[in-house]
């Protein structure tokens, strides 16, 4: 007996001696590793101490520390910043669909300021200005150098004062200059309307106002339409929509899914990742659905269009997304500022990442450049002419006036969808697509 618990003894302290000798060294790594720490944070104050002290001008302390907070979050990725009391109150406003600027979504990229998309029926949307754009000077100062929220500023002022902002795009060989007169920008986040059948949803933001706007724009065009049996699809344009709450997003998605995963977000520590699911209920009954898309779709725009394209509830048109899977939580500070750091990536259902690929949708579809005004005189000169524009044709007489009528009712509607054609190729695709879809028996 004594021999065993002498073995025992034995046996423990053997294994504390083997565990000392192993996490002796791991010990000294994660002591030096504080120190480490401390002397860059001593470095850093001793470098305070001396701007303070010594710079050629009297410098605001305040605003010194918040610039190297924020130097220390945009150094993470383009998304992670620092929001001033401020700059928070403004973020704050926004989200609920009422603020002042050009109406633009930016990030910043290669040192300049990257247009993400306009917004509809905002100044900048109505100067011309495109996703993609790249914003380099702004009233003749250059942007090389600054900050986002640098930039950001010198483009914000006075409701109707004028900015001239610098443009260079792609296929244009010179940068030129657009001015845009500043103004209240009231965000609609939700326009229904119909097409024929079709009913249209343009989602242009993912504020507190999207999902009501949704819900009550898509029952008031069925009810235009006479009924759900009278509508052929639905088509959720999310083009140039710069994204906005994940909350939003995922009530969207809910609305056209029966149920099943919307989104998963997974940040450092796998475990505390979440999962977002649908819930029993379809707006749109059950009919087909086409989502638009194009390079100025991204953030929220792509867990709509993601989720629906994964569960093959919707064909999703138009050119690929803008490419931003992360997750950005806002955190209160002290002193009413905040900080918007970038805590995970979103997945699609089937567990694909966004980030930086975007959504490809099932069917490219590039919007062509508006033809010069001149040239699409001169192809509507040249319509060709028919037998029955020729004098003294004659009639025909195997049909009923009632199917004439009923024949120039569709010409007419074929027309429309013509004249549609011309002003928005990708939405009148997506509406011929919804069409050619009602004329098929999809039970069969």
């Amino acid at each position: 007996m004594k021999k065993f618990v002498m073995a025992a003894v034995g046996g423990t302290l053997a294994g504390l001696i083997a565990t000392t000798q192993v996490a002796g060294p791991l010990l000294a790594q994660e002591a030096a590793k504080q120190t480490n720490v401390y002397e860059q944070l001593d470095l850093f104050g001793d470098i305070f101490e001396r701007i303070r002290a010594q710079y050629v001008e009297e410098v605001d302390e305040k605003k010194l520390i918040e610039a190297a907070i924020n130097g220390m979050l945009t150094s993470l990725d383009p998304h992670s910043s620092y929001l001033s009391p401020d700059d928070a109150a403004d973020m704050r406003v926004q989200t609920r669909g009422q603020f002042g600027g050009l109406g633009i979504e930016v990030t910043q990229e290669e040192g300049f300021v990257k247009v993400v998309s306009p917004m509809d029926g905002t100044p900048a949307a109505e100067a011309g200005i495109e996703a993609g754009d790249f914003i380099t000077h702004v009233d003749g100062e250059s942007l090389l150098g600054l900050g986002l929220d640098e930039a950001v500023d010198l483009m914000r002022g006075p409701v109707g004062s004028e900015i001239i902002i610098t443009v260079v795009r792609e296929g244009e060989a010179e940068p030129f200059d657009v001015s845009i007169i500043r103004d209240t920008i009231k965000l609609q986040a939700v326009r229904a309307r119909t097409e024929g059948n079709t009913v249209v949803l343009r989602v242009t933001t993912f504020n507190d106002q999207t999902y009501p706007g949704l819900e009550e724009g898509l029952k008031k065009a069925v009810e235009d339409l006479g009924g759900m049996d009278k509508v052929n699809g639905f088509i959720l344009d999310l083009r140039n929509n710069p994204g906005g709450l994940l909350t939003q997003a995922i009530q969207v998605s809910d609305a056209f899914l029966e149920g099943g995963e919307i989104v998963s977000t997974r940040g450092r520590i796998p475990s505390e990742g979440d999962r977002y699911n649908a819930t029993p209920g379809d707006l749109a009954e059950g009919k087909p659905v086409v989502v638009l898309i194009n390079g100025g779709s991204a953030s929220a725009s792509e867990i709509v269009s993601g989720a629906l394209q994964d569960h093959h509830r919707a064909i999703v048109v138009g050119t690929k997304s803008f490419g931003k899977g992360s997750v950005q939580t806002v955190m209160p500070l002290r002193g009413d500022g905040a900080m918007r750091l970038t805590t995970a990536r979103y997945y699609t259902p089937s567990g694909r990442s966004i980030q930086n690929l975007g959504v490809s949708p099932d069917i490219v579809v590039e919007q062509p450049r508006r033809a010069p005004e001149a040239e699409a005189d001169d192809t509507a000169a040249r319509r060709t002419r028919s037998e029955a524009d020729l004098r003294g044709s004659l009639s025909n007489d195997s049909l009923s006036e009632d199917e004439i009528k009923q024949i120039e009712d569709e010409r007419a509607k074929a027309e429309e969808a013509a004249k549609l054609r011309e002003e928005d190729y990708q939405l009148a695709y997506a509406v011929d697509l919804l069409m050619g879809l009602s004329k098929i028996d999809l039970k069969d």
